[in-house]
């Protein structure tokens, strides 16, 4: 008797575990770890490739970009970590964000706080730059993101605190770039940022090489991402000091960092 009630009280345990792990609505969820927590940064499957991802939200964010400095191009992130300082304590991420000439700047539009460092690009040529529509990941001063197709950005010319041009566009408005196949044989580890809305943007590095139509897919079907814009592939980075994570493989041109916003300083008493 003892027996049969310890397995019925063993048995009640588990149907108990099993019922904690729905999704709030009754239905039991499994116990897959799709994803990890990784400093500010979370990993996730999809398809079954491995990514992570980094949020970005302008109410509590903010955003930079960074590409060179006293002595040159920075390209690494401890040529970053050297120039933020005390800043650096409240960096979230780094991730490389853009593509760049063999000096390590911007073959594209380029606007560092307000200051247009190099003009946009739209004539054709080769490469992933040129692969149309390319576009143009911009912040406004209010730290409102959007992602432009570049020949648009071109005519509209809207106000940007920091943009940086890339190509290929992976999604445009909720569609997959045209040229893309569903999963084509060029794999690369590639980084991206893809906008949900004028708050919120999700920076991705791929952990294994994947095709292009994966990597959009990702960002529209996984992340909500309507327009989502790539930056680069074989020398994709990421720097996540909560995770001790910095990678290090080669040397890069802009780079994307975001900051915990600094907190507002209390008022003084004023004198009675």
């Amino acid at each position: 008797m003892a027996a049969i009630r310890c397995s019925a009280l063993a048995l009640l345990a588990a149907l108990i575990l099993v019922a904690g792990c729905g999704d709030g609505d009754g239905a039991p969820v499994a116990p897959v770890p799709e994803q990890v927590v990784a400093g500010h940064c979370r990993e996730r499957v999809f398809e079954g490739a491995r990514f992570t991802i980094c949020g970005y939200d302008a109410r509590r964010h903010e955003l930079a970009l960074f590409v060179d400095g006293p002595d040159g191009a920075l390209r690494s992130f401890e040529a970053l970590r050297g120039r933020l300082g005390a800043r650096g304590e409240r960096l979230r991420f780094a991730m490389n964000a853009g593509m760049y000439d063999e000096a390590g700047m911007p073959i594209g539009l380029y606007v560092e706080d307000g200051r247009e460092r190099h003009r946009i690009n739209t004539r054709d040529g080769p490469g992933n730059f040129h692969l149309k529509p390319n576009g143009v990941f911009a912040v406004a001063a209010d730290g409102s993101v959007a992602i432009h197709e570049s020949g648009a950005f071109a005519r509209a010319r809207p106000p940007v605190r920091w943009a940086t041009q890339s190509g290929p566009m992976l999604v445009i408005d909720g569609r997959l770039h045209p040229a893309f196949q569903p999963n084509g044989e060029s794999r690369h580890v590639r980084i991206g940022v893809g906008v949900v809305d004028r708050r919120r943007a999700w920076f991705v590095i791929s952990e294994e090489p994947v095709s292009f139509g994966r990597f959009a897919r990702f960002f529209r079907d996984a992340l909500g991402c309507r327009d989502a814009l790539f930056f680069d592939g074989t020398v994709s980075s990421l720097w996540d000091p909560a995770a001790r994570r910095q990678d290090a493989a080669y040397p890069f041109g802009p780079i994307a960092a975001v900051f915990e916003r600094e907190a507002p300083r209390a008022e003084g008493r004023r004198n009675q």
